[in-house]
């Protein structure tokens, strides 16, 4: 796995919500597919997806755009972190 693309992840999801020590990653490998999965706070999901999801589709396209072609591909999930 591609420790600079979880990097990036973690940098942009963390760019916008506020309780960040309340954000948990997980990390799923499966045979070609990376799942990474963003679990947030209720009141952080609105500021992380974005209006009309427009920074988690960004979010997407950057995870896509920075994976080498030879790589596994990477999905990215964001839900909220129930406890």
């Amino acid at each position: 796995m591609n420790e600079k693309i979880l990097d990036l992840i973690k940098y942009v999801v963390e760019t916008f919500a506020e309780k960040k020590d309340q954000i948990n990653y997980e990390v799923e490998e499966k045979e070609n597919v990376i799942e990474v999965t963003v679990l947030l706070d209720e009141s952080d999901m609105g500021k992380v997806i974005g209006k009309q999801g427009k920074i988690a589709k960004a979010l997407r396209t950057l995870v896509a755009s920075s994976t080498p072609r030879s790589s596994k591909r990477y999905t990215v999930e964001i839900k909220e972190n129930v406890q």
